[in-house]
Order: structure tokens, then C-alpha cells, then sequence
């Protein structure tokens, strides 16, 4: 019972890390890049406007998913090496 304990707490030490770092990501893209480094991004073009502009508008939401896919992957991988994969 203690071992399956210590494995829960790892697995779930190692699930809250993935989630703040996950976070940390998207707050940097969404609110960072977008909103409070925009003026410093203004004079780099993509597309046709500035990289603060896109960051609002495009980057997030591929950012937003690109997390999301890599989010399941190491939660994957992290169930195979605890054995609780489906």
C-alpha cells in the first residue's frame, strides 16, 4: 500500500509539473506576447503585420493547441512508465 502511494504522489508531482509548465507557456504566449511585449514585437513583420498582432490573433490558438497535443504525448508516455496506460 505505502509503494502505491509513493507511486501516486510521483505520478501526480509529475502531472502538476506538466500543467504549470503548460501554463506558464500559454500565459507567456497569450498575455506576454501578445498584450505586454507588443510594443517591442511591433517592428517584426509576419504576414503583412506585426508579431504582437499575430501573436493576439494567430499564435495563441497554434500555441494553445500545439500544447494540447504535446500535453497528451507526456501524459502518455508518463501512464506507460507508471503502468496505468488504457
Amino acid at each position: 500500500m505505502a509503494d502505491h502511494n509513493m507511486n501516486a504522489a510521483a505520478y501526480w508531482s509529475a502531472n502538476l509539473r506538466y500543467i504549470s509548465i503548460s501554463l506558464f507557456v500559454w500565459a507567456l504566449v497569450s498575455y506576454g506576447f501578445a498584450i505586454l511585449l507588443r510594443p517591442m514585437l511591433a517592428g517584426i513583420s509576419v504576414g503583412g503585420t506585426d508579431l504582437g498582432f499575430w501573436f493576439a490573433q494567430q499564435g495563441s490558438i497554434i500555441t494553445f493547441i500545439a500544447i494540447i497535443f504535446i500535453y497528451a504525448w507526456k501524459m502518455n508516455k508518463l501512464d506507460k512508465e507508471f503502468g496505468v496506460e488504457e
